[in-house]
């Protein structure tokens, strides 16, 4: 070969590598490198399920509400992860003796000869005409039809739906429409429908199915009460918190949906109504009415620039907000790159103004939650996920979406970890809690609170089942702007949810995509201009992490004289913790003395608490001490 040859060949090489060089660091180029950049290096491996066991509630004073557990294979764990959301203290028990030492007894999943001998159903007939208050679910027999006051039981898997009667004490206070009728089957999933049990000859019920069957029945025996409920709470909280509502909601987004709500709220004054001495947990952070979460999805060429512009604002009236950025490095039928060096300076802005980055995936693909989950050892930048159509992405997993992009973000933003999560197009794999756990997640926002039938945060569950928890928690989206008519518009409709949320402490997350500002920064300004006077506003890491240390709290109180003590379990620190106290008592004392609190009304703040505490609470005259003996029931 001569030299000339040599001297060619050389020059096709030399301009082969630059060209594959210049390819992947070209904005234009299919894949964008960053030098130098390659991880996660370590392997990502999902944890095993680890089944709840219901002995870890067994604790607690008897200010709580017992649960008697009949059948531990039951769904009694969304019966937890729904009352803690509500903030009421519970224990569960299988010793009926132990349940009815507290005043206030919930008989899960349901109530028998085969479950309970005849011995313990005698003294839960007695319970309530002794001045307890005895719930049951699914009252099958064991002679206890006189004491919930129905005379027959209706099996069937053909109702869809209870209607409260507005007139009944109890449901006064549930006066919208979407209340007062509480979905919690769908019949035309077919064996997936859920069963309900219809009690006949009951008078006065709180609640009825649409056939005219009693739901719910509530009788008073004296001073105590019986009410009866005729679906599987348990079973009917999964099915919203685990995404498999199968058409039981009554809309998609931007919606009232508050199924699941109404009956954690009726469970909660039915618990205070009576424990005379019930003290429960608010689920909005300083005391505040309603918790309100702006978050931006950051997922199309333009919105890295725009975002900033949102976030000036939020900087300009003191609110912090979540952005969920995608990490978009490969070119596809979605979009161009936008994650490169150009795209590195408006995400450092956002995080310099104090705003959370959370992830949003790498692809943003539609049929996310169809993908493979993964072998854990995806790395950028040879993980290059390919968007082909809006039904087809090529070479992506669930894993490798949640840790390349978390890793990049945390790669050029030191020092900061991503903690939240969405996926493209709320799309939910039945993996996602525990691959959002495997990579390092806490909290996620990937699906609407309609479709949870719930404006409440919960705790997800392991593949989305019913035996074991994940430690994930989700924040389902109240409001997004991809729905017609345009979101400037909407205000109004908005403001009047956030009204019903405010009732009970909901959740009000925006979900606001930044591609564009005019119409869609307006609403964002019109809407914090009339909530703040009275919400609480925080990104979704401050309120993730405000919910996970209510969720571990226990609360109990212990009569000491003309007084009451309560006691705080803090395992772990959190600010701005809010109780609602008995009617007609007020905190005097507070232990350690560090401990700063303000009360108005029964709502008493604690400014923060680090550790375990103990608060004196003393009548204001306000109402007569409820003088009732602690262990004395049957």
């Amino acid at each position: 070969m001569t030299l000339r040859r040599y001297l060619l060949l050389a020059l096709l090489i030399a301009l082969g590598l630059g060209w594959w060089l210049w390819q992947d660091r070209s904005p234009l180029s299919p894949v964008y490198v960053f030098n130098g950049v390659v991880g996660p290096s370590h392997k990502t491996v999902l944890p095993p399920p680890a089944p709840a066991i219901w002995k870890d509630h067994d604790q607690g004073s008897q200010s709580r509400l017992a649960i008697l557990l009949t059948d531990p294979d039951s769904a009694w764990l969304g019966l937890v992860h729904g009352l803690r959301s509500m903030g009421v203290p519970l224990r569960i028990t299988r010793d009926y003796k132990e349940a009815l030492r507290h005043r206030v007894v919930l008989v899960y999943p349901t109530i028998s000869g085969r479950v309970l001998p005849a011995e313990a159903l005698q003294a839960l007939i007695r319970f309530p005409e002794k001045g307890g208050t005895l719930i049951g679910v699914n009252v099958e027999g064991g002679g206890m039809a006189a004491t919930f006051g129905f005379t027959d039981i209706a099996p069937a898997r053909t109702r869809q739906a209870f209607t409260l009667d507005a007139s009944h004490l109890r449901a006064q206070q549930f006066d919208d429409a979407l209340e007062r009728t509480v979905p919690f089957s769908n019949t035309a999933s077919g064996a997936d429908a859920a069963g309900s049990l219809g009690y006949l000859g009951a008078q006065a019920p709180l609640a009825s199915f649409e056939d005219g069957s009693a739901a719910i029945t509530a009788r008073s025996l004296g001073s105590g009460h019986a009410y009866a409920f005729g679906v599987d709470i348990g079973f009917m909280l999964l099915t919203g918190y685990n995404n498999r509502e199968q058409g039981v909601a009554r809309s998609y987004v931007n919606r009232y949906e508050p199924a699941l709500d109404v009956v954690l709220r009726l469970l909660q004054d039915i618990y205070r109504q009576g424990e005379p001495h019930a003290v429960t947990l608010n689920p909005v952070p300083q005391g505040k009415s309603l918790a309100v979460v702006i978050s931006h999805d950051v997922d199309y060429t333009t919105s890295l620039a725009n975002a900033n512009a949102y976030a000036d604002y939020e900087t300009s009236v003191g609110i912090k907000a979540t952005y969920f950025i995608q990490t978009k490095y490969v070119r596809d039928w979605n979009d161009q790159v936008f994650f490169n060096e150009q795209g590195l300076e408006p995400l450092r802005k956002l995080r310099a103004a104090g705003m959370e980055i959370g992830s949003h995936s790498v692809a943003h693909a539609m049929d996310f939650h169809r993908l493979p989950l993964g072998s854990g050892d995806e790395q950028y930048p040879a993980y290059r996920p390919l968007v082909r159509d809006k039904e087809k992405t090529e070479e992506a997993t669930i894993l490798g979406e949640l840790r390349v992009s978390r890793f990049l973000l945390e790669h050029f933003l030191p020092d900061y970890q991503i903690n939240s999560f969405r996926p493209g197009h709320l799309r939910n794999p039945y993996v996602l809690p525990q691959a959002l756990q495997a990579t390092g997640y806490q909290f996620s926002s990937s699906v609407t609170a309609n479709n949870s039938l719930t404006h409440l945060p919960f705790r997800l569950t392991y593949s989305r089942e019913t035996a074991a928890p994940s430690a994930v928690y989700e924040f389902p989206v109240t409001i997004e702007d991809e729905s017609a008519p345009p979101l400037g518009s909407r205000l109004p409709e908005a403001l009047r949810l956030a009204e019903r949320l405010a009732r009970y402490g909901g959740l009000f997350m925006v979900l606001i995509h930044t591609d564009i500002t005019g119409h869609k920064l307006e609403f964002e300004r019109g809407l914090v201009e009339a909530l703040r006077p009275t919400a609480w506003f925080g990104t979704l890491g401050d309120y993730g992490r405000f919910w996970q240390a209510r969720d571990r709290i226990g609360v109990d109180i212990l009569p000491n004289g003309q007084q009451l003590v309560l006691q705080l379990s803090v395992p772990v620190p959190v600010d701005g913790l809010s109780l609602d106290l008995p009617m007609g008592y007020r905190a005097v004392t507070a232990s350690p003395s560090g401990v700063s609190y303000t009360q108005q009304g029964a709502r008493l703040v604690i400014d923060k608490l680090t550790d375990d505490a103990t608060l004196t609470l003393v009548r204001d005259g306000s109402r007569p001490y409820a003088n009732v003996p602690f262990g004395s029931r049957p």
